[in-house]
């Protein structure tokens, strides 16, 4: 039977760890995972990978859901604050998504900072575990592969000399008469891709926030518009628990008695992500549309 921790192991933080301060970036593109072991019953999964550095407080990253697919292709991109090359190690697993219940965990695996040479990329295959406990027998069956491709960078003297603040994206500060306490939240609308009307498809996006709404400008006949558009939203303090409401629609060229306005889609985007991490730049499927996307960046800036 193990024996309860030391006390000293509880009750004391090591102090130094509360004092560190980012001296680097870790850069890293999920490429792709192979080989997956199914968990559904039609012999298929929906995965999607987390993503979190050691001794990091913020939430995980996720990639996209990719359904009904063993063999699922990402290359999607992603950011991570270092503070400790020696030690840290980025946790990556990948989970199978459910639309109800828990979603099940295929595969873990680390990757050690200290293994990578600074400003370099390196390509890492590493097979999926069951568990990071080396004596653990349920690893040696195979859940399949993970393609990853992972550069340390770290930054400059003179970088090192300014605040750079806590987060990989680091971004602005709110501006003067920002409430105390709280800060300033940008939404930035970059593109759509696969949206289609019944009607028409002349897209333009409303953005709803604690019952303030903002819009998009229309963009006639196409299916992958670019809008480029930034949005303010002043809060009162940090919306960890609030959702925004992105809704894509189209509006008919001309005045039209049998097809107005329609809806192309909408996603609902959880905002502690973006408060704990500073900054999220992500696709989304979009909800209510046969293979439709949207690309959404979103900035919390404290004050």
């Amino acid at each position: 039977m193990y024996g309860w921790p030391k006390p000293l192991e509880v009750t004391i933080m090591d102090p130094s760890k509360a004092l560190k301060k980012p001296v680097g970036i870790l850069h890293v593109r999920v490429v792709r995972a192979s080989n997956l072991r199914k968990k559904d019953f039609l012999g298929k999964s929906d995965p999607y990978v987390r993503l979190k550095m050691s001794d990091d407080k913020v939430p995980s990253k996720k990639t996209t859901v990719k359904h009904s697919t063993l063999n699922p292709e990402w290359n999607e991109e992603f950011k991570f604050t270092v503070t400790d090359p020696e030690t840290q190690y980025l946790d990556l697993s990948v989970y199978d998504w459910e639309q109800v219940g828990k979603h099940d965990k295929m595969g873990t695996n680390v990757v050690h900072l200290r293994d990578l040479t600074p400003d370099e990329t390196k390509t890492l295959t590493l097979n999926l575990l069951k568990s990071m406990d080396p004596n653990d027998p349920e690893n040696e069956k195979p859940r399949g592969e993970i393609v990853l491709e992972a550069k340390y960078r770290p930054f400059k003297e003179e970088e090192l000399a300014r605040d750079v603040g806590e987060g990989a994206d680091i971004v602005e500060k709110a501006p003067d008469g920002t409430p105390q306490g709280g800060g300033l939240l940008v939404v930035i609308v970059h593109d759509a891709q696969d949206l289609e009307g019944k009607h028409h498809t002349n897209p333009y996006v409303q953005i709803f926030f604690k019952g303030e709404g903002k819009k998009t400008k229309r963009i006639k006949k196409t299916r992958d518009p670019k809008w480029e558009e930034e949005f303010h939203f002043v809060c009162e303090e940090p919306p960890i628990n609030e959702k925004l409401h992105v809704e894509v629609y189209s509006k008919p060229s001309k005045v039209a008695i049998l097809s107005s306005k329609e809806s192309l889609g909408y996603v609902d985007i959880g905002l502690a992500d973006a408060v704990g991490n500073r900054r999220t730049n992500e696709k989304y499927d979009l909800i209510g549309s046969k293979s439709g996307r949207i690309q959404i960046e979103l900035q919390w800036r404290p004050s």
